[in-house]
């Protein structure tokens, strides 16, 4: 994939097709006070996809022409792939974090949202996933990011770091964790540098 390069949703929203497709993807996440074996805590529940190619990203998708805004696209994609749990998000502008182009292998423009639920709305739309019309097809199956490092300093978020991503789905992963507050910045920093060594 060619560099990717920032853009305001404005400038983002410049570049139209037929030159330039978009694509938008949310982070879908949920307090969670639960603990790992009764004392690492979870934090929050975050969700990402296996993907059909075998790489880990979040749920969305290509906005089509005939969808009147980026948001209506990507609540149509989310429904598609997450199943009817997912009709009552209704992501909207406000819940807008990024945007970033890439020109290889295609010009497409990259739009990320994140949507904080509570967790019991959050396991409605994991356990009604399987339902989903991509359920299979696109979409293998839904994943939690793990938010901690084990004491062996690799394992959590360090090795799930080390997975491989869609597009630019690890960077959107680590600004929102770090932008969102998910995770306190020392820890998720420390993951980072950890999962690079590995590389």
């Amino acid at each position: 994939m060619s560099e990717l390069r920032a853009l305001t949703k404005a400038e983002a929203q410049s570049l139209g097709p037929p030159d330039w497709k978009h694509a938008c993807h949310a982070l879908l996440y949920a307090p969670n006070p639960s603990r790992l074996f009764g004392k690492i805590p979870l934090r929050f529940a975050v969700l990402m996809q296996m993907r059909f190619d075998g790489r880990l990203g979040f749920p969305g998708g290509f906005v089509d022409p005939r969808d009147i805004s980026l948001e209506e696209g990507l609540n149509r994609e989310l429904c598609e792939e997450l199943g009817s749990g997912a009709a009552s998000l209704h992501l909207a502008e406000k819940d807008y974090l990024s945007s970033h182009a890439s020109e290889q292998p295609q010009r497409v423009v990259m739009h990320f949202y994140a949507k904080q639920l509570s967790l019991e709305e959050f396991r409605m739309i994991e356990e009604g996933a399987v339902q989903a019309k991509d359920h299979g097809f696109e979409v293998m199956g839904l994943i939690r990011v793990p938010l901690y490092i084990l004491r062996d300093g690799v394992g959590g978020l360090p090795m799930f770091l080390s997975n491989t991503f869609i597009g630019n789905a690890r960077e959107q992963l680590i600004h929102a964790l770090d932008t969102l507050q998910l995770m306190p910045a020392e820890q998720l920093q420390k993951a980072v540098r950890i999962a690079q060594k590995r590389h």
